[in-house]
């Protein structure tokens, strides 16, 4: 009878050992299975963002970020949305067809609702960070209507983000995926079909 408490106890240790094995595996692989997945600011870095855009007043520029680029909501006024129609020849390509870019942004002002331009802030050029020169004249001359200005190599866009002939940049400002989710919320980096 001894032997046989003898092959109990092997047996059990046996056991008990292949247990705590299988355990030091799984509480080792966990960490290594969670370090494969995307962290917290990796999703947030390419996740779409809401920018509120209610506080904006009629020729307010209003800067988000999305993915890492600076995207401009600039809410035009009626005079802005005049000077857009007095471009004509001067825009190397006024209905953005060089460039991929969303449906809604193939018309004179770029945008879903006229009233408001979402552009990402980056010249097409070199990846500077144009200017804004919403005012007509000024510094950029008599015949500046408003628009934006790159000061590293000279582009100009107008307040749709239309690149000028002649300019550096060899397109127009791109013009993130958007959709509005209310009259005074944006939802930047999704399309949401029927707005």
């Amino acid at each position: 009878m001894s032997e046989q408490k003898i092959d109990n106890t092997r047996r059990n240790l046996v056991v008990a050992t292949c247990a705590a094995g299988g355990v030091a595996s799984a509480g080792a692989a966990v960490p290594f299975v969670a370090s494969m997945w995307p962290s917290e600011r990796t999703r947030a870095a390419g996740a779409p963002i809401e920018a509120d855009i209610s506080k904006l007043q009629p020729g307010e520029l209003g800067v988000y970020e999305w993915r890492g680029k600076p995207v401009w909501v600039l809410r035009r006024t009626k005079e802005m949305l005049d000077s857009l129609n007095n471009m004509g020849d001067k825009i190397a390509d006024p209905n953005s067809e060089v460039q991929l870019q969303p449906e809604y942004a193939k018309n004179e002002t770029r945008s879903i609702k006229p009233e408001y331009a979402v552009l990402v802030g980056i010249c097409s050029h070199l990846g500077c960070s144009p200017t804004a020169k919403p005012e007509p004249k000024g510094d950029m001359g008599q015949d500046w209507a408003g628009g934006f200005y790159c000061p590293c190599h000279g582009s100009k866009f107008d307040l749709a983000g239309r690149v000028f002939k002649g300019a550096p940049a060899p397109v127009n400002l791109e013009v993130p995926p958007h959709a509005y989710l209310s009259d005074t919320t944006i939802l930047i980096g999704e399309d949401k079909k029927g707005t």
